[in-house]
């Protein structure tokens, strides 16, 4: 007989973290759950963590403090932490949370479906896995080879591993044939691509396989790392009429010196000169980059250097956090130099600068029209994205969800665009 009980996913950080919640999700559903709409309701309950800043792990642990009085009232729900906050602090955690049931790694669920398939309740068959959303994730490997003195991720997650070509792309279908129409590869660095699978293939020839998927309508990937970009990825993304336009490429500072205590093996006239060669064989390309303000030393003229490559650079969009330290990182020897409210202030800066850029160059789309994937309806506006990753609001039609609509932008503003269907 089939399961008839209840789940609840509660996500915080990265997509890999949405990714590896909505396989969990998937396979819950396969065996017969169902969502509940709050923890208290739910047979499963599942945190997906995340502890890349202080405050994302306090999160997690504030998240999980509160399931306590659940599991009292209801000891048979079973209750599951993912993510980076279970890794070499297992054991801590086990003596902190005594009533968590399960402390799953970083994208390996696998115990919890073993559970569920051992547990007493019945038998089951696995049915046919539930619709996949409109935009997927797929990831295309886990971990990282890297070693910036920052990152705790790497100590979650060990070190990459790879997929192989023939997985990704039967899987890639299967998302398609569940209702995908667009697909975004994940991994901490895909630049790095298969370098530790047989016959070393790369990110061009897993976007050339994934290419070609029947009814696929968009393929992205995310995130890259500018010192392992080549030639060769940039020259695909041109080439391949289903790849959208758009690259994320942290670059973290403008300062060669903040990027030498950083571990990041670049320089900022090579993250420079990759842009322009991205911007070369791709003119219409937009960009997105990640900023750390605040790292350990960053003293103001430091800061400044940032500003102006962020200016420079002109980036379709920037994400900026302040740094936070994190246990058993490299950076965490080094002296965390910088007031917590100077690193606001650095933050509030470079997000002021880049709102303005931001305006800058949407303005440049109002009057032109644009295809967009409709993703969904918010209130009586359809909401979507352009192949260069830009949220687009239109109003008019019926069931074009997971449809290409060209729209004819009327306002632009610096996060997103108004339209109506040309």
């Amino acid at each position: 007989m089939s399961r008839t009980g209840t789940y609840y996913i509660w996500t915080i950080g990265c997509q890999m973290n949405v990714a590896d919640s909505r396989t969990v999700m998937d396979q819950l559903e396969a065996r017969g759950y169902r969502p509940a709409s709050t923890p208290a309701e739910a047979d499963v309950i599942l945190l997906n963590t995340c502890v890349v800043r202080e405050s994302a792990e306090n999160r997690a642990i504030g998240r999980l403090s509160s399931l306590r009085p659940i599991k009292t009232r209801r000891p048979a729900a079973i209750l599951a932490v993912m993510g980076c906050l279970v890794g070499d602090t297992e054991r801590e955690l086990r003596a902190r949370f005594p009533y968590v049931d399960l402390f799953l790694k970083p994208s390996r669920p696998e115990p919890l479906f073993d559970l569920l398939d051992s547990a007493p309740s019945g038998t089951h068959a696995l049915g046919g896995l539930p619709q996949s959303p409109i935009t997927a994730y797929l990831p295309i490997s886990y971990g990282c080879d890297h070693h910036c003195t920052y990152c705790i991720v790497r100590l979650r997650r060990g070190r990459q591993v790879s997929r192989p070509i023939d997985e990704l792309k039967a899987e890639a279908a299967d998302l398609v044939r569940r209702g995908a129409r667009e697909i975004t590869l994940l991994g901490q660095n895909v630049d790095v691509y298969g370098s530790d699978l047989p016959g070393r293939p790369d990110l061009a020839d897993l976007l050339e396989a994934v290419h070609d998927v029947d009814g696929l309508c968009r393929l992205r990937f995310l995130t890259s790392h500018p010192s392992d970009m080549q030639q060769r990825l940039i020259e695909t993304v041109a080439r391949l009429p289903r790849v959208c336009e758009h690259i994320e490429i942290p670059v973290q500072t403008g300062s060669d010196a903040v990027l030498r205590r950083m571990g990041r093996q670049y320089s900022v006239a090579h993250y420079l000169e990759l842009i322009e060669r991205i911007r070369a064989a791709i003119p219409s390309v937009s960009l997105g980059t990640d900023v750390i303000v605040g790292f350990c030393g960053e003293t103001h003229e430091e800061h400044q250097l940032t500003r102006e490559l962020v200016e420079r650079a002109h980036f379709d969009v920037v994400h900026i956090a302040a740094y936070s330290v994190r246990a058993g990182t490299p950076a965490a020897q080094l002296e965390d130099d910088v007031l917590p409210a100077e690193k606001e202030a650095r933050r509030k800066d470079l997000e002021e600068l880049q709102t303005r850029i931001a305006a800058e160059v949407n303005a440049g789309l109002r009057g032109r029209t644009v295809e967009v994937l409709v993703e969904e309806k918010q209130r009586d506006r359809w909401r979507g994205r352009t192949r260069h990753n830009k949220i687009v609001f239109f109003e008019g039609g019926n069931d074009l969800a997971g449809q290409l609509v060209d729209v004819h932008i009327t306002w632009a503003g610096p996060w997103s665009l108004i339209g109506t269907r040309a």
